[in-house]
């Protein structure tokens, strides 16, 4: 074995995972990053309107939430997420108890 291999086997994950209770939806870079840009606010809506999102005030369906937004075309990636966590706003995610 090289010294490489070794190395990648005794590497820890980059993120520990904890035991604590579990959070309702799904983080919004995960629904962004299933996306292509420039995309039109429809667009979103019909290929992921029904997902539910994480937000501050607990979870939402990404329609609901853009239908707050006035965009109606997000030409990036950060455009679509700066106007959907404007819409949210920032805080922490509650978790079930």
């Amino acid at each position: 074995m090289s010294d490489d291999e070794d190395s990648e086997e005794e590497e820890e994950p980059a993120v520990e995972l904890g035991e604590g209770p579990d959070v309702e939806g799904a983080p919004l870079a995960r629904v962004a990053s299933r996306l292509t840009w420039g995309i039109e606010k429809s667009t979103v809506v019909d290929r992921e309107g029904d997902v539910t999102i994480r937000t501050p005030d607990g979870p939402r369906e990404l329609a609901d939430v853009l239908a707050e937004v006035d965009l109606t075309y997000f030409q990036s990636r950060q455009e679509f997420t700066g106007a959907v966590r404007d819409a949210i706003g920032d805080g922490p995610v509650p978790t079930e108890s």
